[in-house]
């Protein structure tokens, strides 16, 4: 090609190559955005695309896939075999009966066994604590106990003054011959305020500490960087656990901002006794081998002749990417499929796809009582929006909406179904806890957690107020507008 004629044509050069381009960039992602994927999020990423090729690209290039690097998938294989050959073996005295579950509900925990759950296991206590900083003297208690091990992992874990006495637990846990392990999420320490001092306090401190799904290409550590493991619990011993939505952190997360605002969170968290502590365990052991390659043997050597202090039927659902679909989604569906008087449901960020939103309809229709506890203010104005985009769908299916008063969000996770059901964990009632993180949820059966749990909603209820038809109709047209587009996006995954 004549050098002279490109330099005088170069302007239509670059246009018609830019025009070629972007059709080549729609074209492709014809074929590779739809493929197993929802429609809804489908059509999202295709209108990204469509609109803005070159940044749609590659934003779908980042964070456009869900599936974990190769070595990970296997590795998360190897621990669902594990956790499934622990099942299988000679404790057949802890799983519960599914006779005595109606019906309904032991459809439930069959889906989500079959689907990578742990069996249901009786001879259980689970105890509830709503009060942010007594729990954190509870895991600072019985880390103080410690004989054998102890085993932390926390979605957010920063060492300030409020997590301070967990601190000093854990150091004089390891004076005394203690393994203390710890486990918490990259990205969310690289964001939030004292990650320095964390990392050095737990290298000081004596623990065996790992990131969990650490972004960082430099060592060879890369996958979807919002991918993340947004679990919260602690095994002391096998003995003792804890699990629920609360991080180990000040509860204003240390945030300049959440400071001016003067925003608090409202947790929960349940401390648990008997066989469920070996599905904790089991939990935290298959994401140590994740982040280190370490196999802990003593799990797979326990001889299951765990005491039945309780009479709760209890039962571990692990969820997230290494899981087929979305087994915690789908476990959920299923029991709110089974209410015949009454579902309440408290979740700090509720944007469900179509399956809740049908079976919450479907509730309401057939005559049972739903309730939905939120924050009336938000922290994540992205997804505060979303979640209000559903709002008058809810109101108008007769779904009653209770706003959390501020200066505090409500960040507990739990739902319960009629007398004797209840799930409790770190998941939320939105796609992001269904599609991308990995989380942990514990269904209960049991009439006196579902009594405590009851107790945790009056609580809440009267310190909200209840939103109403009339109040939202009169929604400002800007806040609509905003609640729309923050309802499309949520569907990027």
């Amino acid at each position: 090609m004549d050098l002279t004629w490109l330099v005088d044509n170069w302007p239509h050069v670059w246009t018609i190559s830019i025009y070629v381009i972007d059709n080549v960039i729609r074209i492709i992602a014809l074929f590779v955005v739809p493929r197993n994927r929802r429609p809804t999020a489908g059509m999202a990423w295709l209108m990204a695309i469509f609109f803005l090729p070159v940044p749609g690209l590659l934003l779908f290039l980042i964070i456009g896939s869900k599936r974990l690097p190769k070595r990970r998938e296997q590795k998360q294989e190897a621990i669902n075999a594990f956790v499934a050959e622990i099942s299988e073996r000679e404790e057949s005295n802890l799983v519960a009966s599914e006779d005595g579950l109606q019906p309904g509900l032991q459809s439930a925990v069959r889906l989500g066994r079959s689907l990578g759950a742990q069996p249901m296991l009786k001879g259980n206590t689970a105890s509830i604590c709503i009060d942010y900083e007594a729990s954190f003297a509870q895991m600072a208690a019985e880390i103080r106990k410690a004989e054998h091990y102890v085993h932390v992992e926390f979605y957010i874990l920063v060492h300030d003054d409020t997590t301070d006495d967990v601190f000093v637990a854990m150091r004089e846990a390891v004076a005394r011959g203690v393994h203390v392990r710890v486990l918490l999420d990259h990205i969310s320490a690289v964001r939030n305020p004292g990650a320095k001092r964390t990392a050095r306090s737990l290298t000081d401190l004596g623990a065996d500490w790992a990131y969990m799904l650490p972004v960082r290409p430099w060592r060879g550590e890369y996958q979807r960087p919002d991918l993340r493991n947004h679990r919260k619990l602690i095994v002391v011993d096998g003995r003792v656990g804890f699990m629920g939505s609360q991080n180990l952190v000040d509860s204003s997360y240390n945030k300049p901002s959440n400071q001016r605002r003067g925003l608090h969170w409202k947790d929960l968290m349940v401390r648990v006794e008997g066989p469920i502590v070996l599905g904790l365990e089991a939990v935290f052991q298959g994401d140590w081998y994740l982040e280190t390659g370490e196999y802990l043997t003593h799990l797979a050597e326990e001889e299951f002749e765990a005491d039945l202090p309780g009479e709760l039927e209890c039962q571990i659902v692990p969820s997230g990417p290494g899981y087929a679909g979305e087994n915690n989604l789908q476990v959920f569906v299923a029991l709110l499929y089974t209410a015949r008087r009454r579902i309440s449901i408290t979740s700090p960020y509720f944007v469900p796809d179509g399956s809740i939103m049908n079976a919450l309809r479907a509730a309401t229709a057939r005559g049972v009582d739903v309730e939905l506890f939120v924050s009336e203010t938000g922290d994540q104005a992205v997804v505060y929006h979303a979640q209000r985009s559903y709002y008058e769908e809810l109101l108008r299916a007769g779904v009653r909406i209770w706003m959390f008063r501020p200066p505090y969000i409500l960040h507990s996770k739990h739902f319960t179904v009629d007398e004797a059901a209840a799930v409790v964990g770190s998941s939320n009632m939105d796609q992001r806890s269904f599609g991308l993180n990995m989380e942990i949820s514990m269904v209960v059966h049991g009439e006196s957690f579902v009594r405590d749990l009851d107790k945790v909603s009056d609580y809440y209820r009267e310190n909200s107020r209840e939103l109403t038809l009339e109040e939202w109709e009169k929604q400002p047209m800007r806040s609509q507008l905003l609640d729309g587009l923050a309802r499309l996006t949520s569907a990027l995954q």
